[in-house]
């Protein structure tokens, strides 16, 4: 940095400091005096404002964030100008406080990383410059270490984006100039093309339209040099659907295409000038020849992000171990020095949780919560581990025969020849008659194979309907038939649902199934079709997959009739779940009645066990808001209710005491040394995974999310009641969330208006599950919009 380049850093530094210090004399003198301010000194300020509004919005933001970090004790120490070489060999020069970066500055790591620009308490933070050893540079806004805002990356390859960003992924509208002379303007979202967009390549082609995942997708026209254009629909960057083929001539072909001649199919017109024209054209021409040169560039990978750069700063001064150095992340991740513990009885009685009770009643509270939650003030912990879920049915169990009878029905359902479907379906496909019954004599048939059970019956219900959804739902047949039908036996769960259904999983955690009552069924049947179209409508959407409805009828003397549904397992992840939760927004009999240290990994905790808030990143938080309504408005339609929202949590930041670290400290031990965090998921596999597009496909709302909770504490009413939201106490942590609507099959029937007008008499109307479907829907939305908030 050149002496001049530090003298203009210094005056601007020096004048921010200089503001800053009038803001906090401002704030405390209305502190001390109050709010109100004589007429002379409102007028200042207006003309003040009014003076500065166009020049100095920045400086005003800056000031107000230094202000507050002073007020809050974060950063009182003086700033000043510093240069100098870290213990580890990086090098930093320009502004200091409390023994951090805090101001403009210029930070070398050893390996030729180089940041200059805006820093606050260490973590990088508004406009700056990152540079890669390679010679990539990365040139824009940061927000907590990453790549956030708006901003123009150049890579070592020379393709160039400029436009928005999102934790260090282009997110939003942007331009990439590919080295190859390739061009794409257009909406871009979790690092890949997405939206709508144009893209340009070298020789003179290009398309505009609908993007998905990187790919073309859905509607878009394809514009040939030589004037030839498609427009239609396409699926995995090729024409697929209803589309039409245009020449220059006038001539056209329209129909359904696909990259399988048998599936393609359509009418040649031309032009009035030729009758000839392209008639001895091939449609396949298009996919084998016209596209075959026109792949989409992929552009660089980046080995290595800002946030993933660590510093090598000192503990804050205000740390009882302040001289003890050690290395935090960029981002702030894992913060200089501790959180000041929470005095716990002042917080309570100050943030009024308990009103219009004596001490000893808090106290009693107090104790009856702590039991249940924890004391706020200290860390929270990995729950107990717990043995794999389920009994293994084995020969001799009571169920092993229809287990058996069962993995004969999928083989043989899954494994039957059938014409390929398209997936507009007719109206007769979902007709509750439309059945296949197959019989499975212990001998075998020409259609069955010989087993060891009994004779049976098999049927499957709207066989085409659920063959087209396991398709939608990108569910491989022989995948489907190996977990189900495979060497390894189900298990089955413990002990049934509260409605008496036994549940059973497959081996490998993919599928569950469940024996269901006929009344279920029924509404299943009915509402098929809403929900189909439902599912295929809106790819997000959070209500449970359902894969396929059976029966087994047994005809022996017992004449036993069992139906059955496949639907996925929501909590099938490479991650550990150490929380779960079954969130419906009432509050009667919605607690396990638990202590903490009797909660396991397996232990589904409910509305009035739930300690934390949900923070979502703000474009995850809409669509979460949207889908949200879109499944309630189906449920509702459907007269559904009784459902519930099933939540789990993978903590990726533990020590290896088992300790959960909240994502504004490290793990510290009482002598003042690190622990060696063991996270499943680290930060650094965190950047990682948001670059990665193949690890990419595996998140999508409701599954694999990463994400931020905040843990709260329990209010009670001046009844001594317990409100369903608690109050946020600061504590945050780094999570993988996984979340969907189950239970969608129970009716508003008599039965449950019945139990609805007892409970009614009994208990406040609102607290009880049992509830209209309408008032449900807006209960459970309420609730959802309380738990799940945006993330700052």
């Amino acid at each position: 940095m050149s002496k001049e380049q530090s003298g203009i850093m210094k005056h601007a530094w020096d004048s921010t400091v200089r503001r800053t210090q009038a803001a906090i004399t401002k704030r405390r003198s209305h502190s001390l005096f109050g709010s109100g301010t004589t007429g002379a000194a409102s007028g200042d300020d207006d003309d003040d404002d009014n003076n500065n509004k166009n020049n100095n919005d920045d400086e005003d933001k800056n000031e107000n964030i230094v202000a507050d970090s002073i007020e809050e004790g974060l950063g009182a120490s003086v700033i000043y100008n510093a240069d100098r070489i870290l213990a580890n060999g990086d090098y930093y020069t320009g502004h200091w406080s409390d023994n951090l970066p805090h101001g403009q500055g210029k930070y070398v790591w050893t390996d030729g990383c180089m940041y200059v620009g805006g820093w606050f308490m260490g973590k990088t933070m508004g406009r700056g410059k990152f540079t890669w050893p390679s010679g990539a540079t990365y040139e824009g806004e940061f927000k907590r270490g990453y790549m956030d805002g708006k901003g123009v990356y150049v890579s070592a390859n020379g393709d160039v984006y400029r436009g928005s960003w999102l934790i260090n992924l282009k997110h939003g509208h942007g331009l990439q100039n590919y080295a190859n002379g390739d061009v794409y303007d257009g909406e871009w979202r979790r690092g890949l093309q997405d939206g709508q967009g144009r893209y340009d390549w070298k020789n003179g082609n290009y398309y505009v339209g609908e993007w998905r995942n990187g790919v073309i997708f859905d509607k878009g026209t394809f514009v040939w040099t030589n004037g030839n254009r498609y427009d239609g629909y396409w699926e995995d960057g090729m024409p697929k659907g209803n589309g039409t083929f245009r020449w220059t001539d006038g001539s056209f072909y329209v129909g359904n295409w696909s990259r399988d001649p048998r599936e393609q199919n359509g009418t040649y017109y031309p032009s009035g000038d030729s009758l000839e024209g392209n008639l001895q054209w091939d449609p396949q021409d298009v996919f084998n020849v016209d596209l075959r040169d026109c792949s989409v560039s992929k552009g660089e990978k980046v080995t290595i992000l800002p946030s993933q750069k660590k510093l090598a700063v000192w503990r804050s001064s205000k740390g009882p171990d302040a001289n003890r150095p050690r290395r935090v992340s960029v981002d702030g991740r894992v913060s200089v020095g501790l959180d000041r513990p929470l005095d716990r009885m002042q917080m309570l009685e100050a943030d009024g949780c308990y009103p219009n009770r004596d001490a000893d009643d808090v106290m009693g509270l107090e104790a009856d919560l702590s039991a249940k939650i924890g004391d706020p003030a200290k860390p929270i912990r990995v729950p107990k581990a717990a043995k794999r879920q389920g009994e293994t049915i084995s020969k001799g169990h009571k169920n092993y025969e229809l287990m058996l009878n069962l993995q004969l029905g999928i083989r043989h359902s899954v494994g039957r020849p059938a014409p390929a479907v398209s997936l507009d379906l007719k109206a007769s496909a979902f007709d509750p008659k439309e059945k296949v019954w197959t019989r499975f004599p212990p001998e075998g048939s020409k259609y069955t194979p010989p087993h060891q059970s009994i004779e049976f019956k098999w049927k499957d219900y709207c066989p085409v309907v659920f063959r087209t959804l396991r398709k939608l739902f990108k569910v491989d047949p022989a995948d489907y038939m190996l977990s189900i039908c495979g060497n390894d036996a189900l298990r089955e769960l413990s002990s049934p649902g509260k409605s008496g259904s036994f549940f059973y999983l497959t081996h490998d955690d993919r599928y569950m199934i469940k024996t269901m009552k006929k009344s279920e069924m029924k509404v299943l049947l009915r509402m098929l079709a809403p929900y189909y179209n439902h599912v295929r409508a809106f790819e997000n959407t959070l209500v449970t997959k359902y894969y396929g409805l059976h029966s087994v009828k047994l005809t022996g003397p017992v004449q036993k009739k069992v139906r059955f549904i496949i639907m996925g397992n929501l909590f099938c992840s490479e991650y550990t779940i150490h929380r779960r939760y079954d969130l419906k927004g009432s509050s009667l009999g919605r607690s396990i009645e638990k202590a903490e240290s009797e909660i396991d990994e397996n232990t589904i905790l409910k509305d009035l066990d739930l300690n934390y808030i949900f923070r979502l990143q703000k474009s995850w938080f809409q669509e979460f808001r949207r889908q949200i309504d879109r499944d309630c408005e189906l449920l509702e339609q459907e007269r559904i209710m009784d459902y519930s929202l099933l939540v789990g949590l993978h903590f990726t930041e533990t020590s290896a005491t088992g300790e959960i670290i909240p994502s504004t400290r490290s793990a510290v031990t009482p002598n003042g040394e690190e622990n060696e965090v063991t996270p499943r998921l680290s930060r650094v596999e965190v950047d990682q995974l948001l670059l990665d597009p193949s690890r990419w496909a595996s998140i999508k709302l409701g599954s694999n999310m990463p994400a931020r909770i905040e843990r709260t504490l329990r209010r009670y009413n001046e009844f001594g009641e317990p409100q369903l939201i608690g109050e946020p106490i600061g504590q945050v942590y780094e999570v993988v969330m996984f979340f969907g609507i189950i239970d969608i099959l129970q009716d508003y029937d008599i039965t449950k208006k019945v139990e609805h007008l007892y409970k009614s008499i009994q208990y406040d109307p609102n607290s009880i599950s049992a509830v209209d479907p309408r008032q449900y829907s807006k209960r459970f939305r309420d609730f959802m919009y309380s738990v799940f908030i945006e993330d700052n």
